[in-house]
């Protein structure tokens, strides 16, 4: 299993949006994402780093492994 990369919010929005992630809106501090033919929405915070607890709850809400999202990221 790949090890959680150190990410921003905004870093975290682009890798989503890889795997057909759409932002639906932002509100504060939070982006809100929607995938179509999901029932999930994901709300990343925009701060400068993601806790890594936060990432791997949207990870695992997305339907991703962590292997996958890494993978994402580092594209």
């Amino acid at each position: 299993m790949a090890s959680l990369p150190v990410l921003s919010g905004r870093e975290v929005v682009k890798a989503f949006a890889q795997d057909g992630w759409q932002t639906a809106r932002q509100r504060g501090s939070h982006i809100i994402l929607i995938k179509s033919g999901s029932m999930v929405t994901l709300s990343v915070p925009d701060h400068r780093e993601v806790a890594k607890g936060t990432l791997r709850s949207l990870i695992r809400s997305s339907g991703l492994t962590v292997d996958e999202f890494a993978a994402l990221a580092r594209k």
